[in-house]
């Protein structure tokens, strides 16, 4: 009977140490899982977040690309929860957006400033832009002001003041060299460069189309104090701005590492903001 009784605590210890294994090995398969954050961008020049996403690797995070081509699409997708996050606009695009489509969406982090830029493949300076020019420009009314007023600041136009950040065609009050200008959607801008004589191009459009900002525009949109509503951003539904591994993707991007593979990628045409802006 002892022996019975035995070998029966025998039994059950054995089965209690294999249950406890089985469940830490389960709990150790958990943890080692990835989370996957989809990521909503413009464009096909990912390489800045393909070093973030090695790096978050480590962390257990996976981000998983969601291209787009329409500057609407991406907010569009994220209020939906198509997407998890996107990264591809300034902040005052986003507050444009959130007040016409009466959505809340927030910044949770700060990338970089990338100039607008004025491109032309038929004169090298502008100085030389002749009386009736053709000019292509953003048709959101976000960009499109931005680009009026880098046209303004190239001392092509003047708009009116009362508009501050969003100026349309309408609102310019001053053309003394009657150019033509065309509304176009951004992604469209540099494809038009065949026919105008310059085209208002946003960064990373420019950079798709072949272009090194800070060479190839003759005209750069200068980094100042100004440019504070144009600093591009990290973007998350409101309810999800404290999410802990959205804020682990923030901080791996706005690293020291990030900023070398800003200043290779870009050629100096992009600066990280949150050295200069603030991370948030």
């Amino acid at each position: 009977m002892k022996k019975l009784i035995k070998v029966g605590f025998i039994a059950v210890a054995l089965l209690f140490v294999a249950t406890g294994c089985s469940k830490g090995n389960a709990k150790a398969k958990d943890n080692s899982k990835e989370t996957t954050v989809k990521l909503g961008v413009i464009g096909s020049d990912t390489d800045v977040w393909d070093n973030v996403k090695e790096r978050l690797k480590k962390e257990g995070i996976h981000l998983e690309y969601v291209k787009f081509t329409d500057y609407n699409q991406p907010n569009a997708a994220l209020a939906d929860k198509s997407i998890d996050l996107n990264a591809f606009q300034h902040q005052f695009f986003l507050d444009n957006y959130n007040k016409e489509h009466k959505t809340d969406l927030v910044s949770i982090g700060n990338t970089v400033n990338a100039p607008l830029g004025i491109y032309s493949d038929k004169i090298k300076d502008i100085k030389n832009l002749k009386d009736g020019a053709k000019v292509a420009i953003p048709n959101d009314v976000t960009n499109g002001g931005r680009a009026l007023l880098l046209l303004q600041t190239a001392g092509l136009i003047k708009v009116d003041p009362a508009k501050k950040q969003t100026p349309t065609v309408s609102d310019i009050t001053e053309n003394k060299n009657d150019l033509k200008i065309t509304e176009l959607d951004a992604a469209q801008t540099a494809r038009a460069l065949s026919d105008v004589t310059i085209s208002v191009i946003n960064s990373g459009v420019a950079v798709d189309a072949g272009f090194t900002p800070t060479k190839d525009a003759i005209f750069l949109e200068p980094v100042d104090d100004n440019a504070r509503p144009y600093v591009n951003i990290i973007v998350a539904r409101k309810e999800d701005a404290n999410n802990k591994v959205y804020q682990k993707i923030v901080t791996a991007y706005q690293t020291k590492e990030t900023e070398k593979v800003i200043a290779e990628t870009s050629k100096g045409s992009s600066v990280p903001a949150w050295e200069t802006f603030g991370r948030k």
